[in-house]
């Protein structure tokens, strides 16, 4: 289940105590605080499908969270990693559905294309590990080969290495605490001698910045913000506006935008709906 529509089927498998196995980041961004109450509440452990989320879980394992400098969460950098500002202004929707690395659904293509997705990444690490906004740090990786990467206070870099091949997150899920013998051939580095790492151009690609906005006010904003995006996105799939006013609108809503609770699933729906109603206006 793509975008907040996952958020009533997550909170219905929390609350039967099971343990739960989220792919859905939109739930975790929009609620993620009452979610993780609700999850500790009924003794859920929340383990991340998403790769990059799978991949700080098993980096975490090599230290205690008092121990954690910082979480690194790498982007591909998506369809339009390398075109300027001024071409942006011109990119086609089909130019936005596709992605350089990995397959993935059409909503999710476009987020990687403002680099929204990392953006709502980075908010969901903060909610699913339980870290301060400053402590989540994102770099671009185009070959997509390092998942996420966890330092720890010592200066020790742990970071987990594997084909883009979501099988060998969604196999974690499901076993785990154990490991089982997979399907991916094993990692050949002498085929992948060179790994790049640049920043994220946050002028190019300014979703990534109002994301991190959200992430370090809290409260409603990134509630707000998620809802707001879904819309915006369906608006440029639907060749309403064009991909350059996905941020442009986005941080005009966000200017506007009051910070509220959202410790209640009634004041989660609420800002969400109100999100929505103002992105199809603006």
């Amino acid at each position: 289940i793509t975008g907040n529509a996952a958020l009533l089927p997550a909170v219905a498998a929390i609350s039967s105590g099971k343990m739960l196995g989220i792919a859905n980041k939109e739930a975790l961004v929009s609620g993620g605080e009452w979610i993780c109450s609700l999850a500790k509440k009924h003794g859920v452990e929340l383990i991340p499908v998403d790769s990059e989320h799978s991949a700080l879980h098993q980096c975490l394992r090599a230290g205690k969270k008092s121990e954690v400098r910082k979480l690194i969460l790498t982007a591909s950098g998506g369809a339009f990693r390398n075109k300027s500002l001024e071409e942006l202004k011109n990119v086609s929707l089909e130019e936005a559905l596709t992605h350089p690395n990995w397959t993935m659904g059409p909503k999710v293509k476009v987020d990687c294309a403002t680099l929204m997705n990392k953006g709502l990444e980075m908010i969901e690490a903060r909610f699913l590990f339980g870290l301060d906004p400053w402590q989540i740090d994102a770099v671009v990786h185009p070959e997509s080969l390092v998942q996420s990467m966890v330092e720890f206070v010592d200066g020790s870099l742990v970071a987990q290495i594997a084909n883009p091949d979501m099988a060998l997150p969604i196999q974690y899920a499901l076993t785990f605490p154990e490991r089982k013998p997979g399907t991916l051939s094993p990692f050949d580095f002498t085929r992948h001698p060179t790994f790049h790492f640049y920043p994220p151009d946050v002028k190019k690609f300014p979703c990534l910045q109002l994301a991190f906005s959200a992430l370090k006010e809290g409260r409603s904003y990134p509630c707000f913000l998620n809802a707001a995006n879904e819309i915006l996105v369906e608006r440029f799939m639907e060749k309403e506006i064009p991909f350059m006013a996905i941020p442009e609108k986005l941080e005009k809503l966000m200017t506007s935008h009051r910070s509220e609770s959202v410790l209640t699933l009634e004041a989660i729906l609420s800002i969400d709906s109100l999100a929505r109603e103002l992105a199809r206006k603006i």
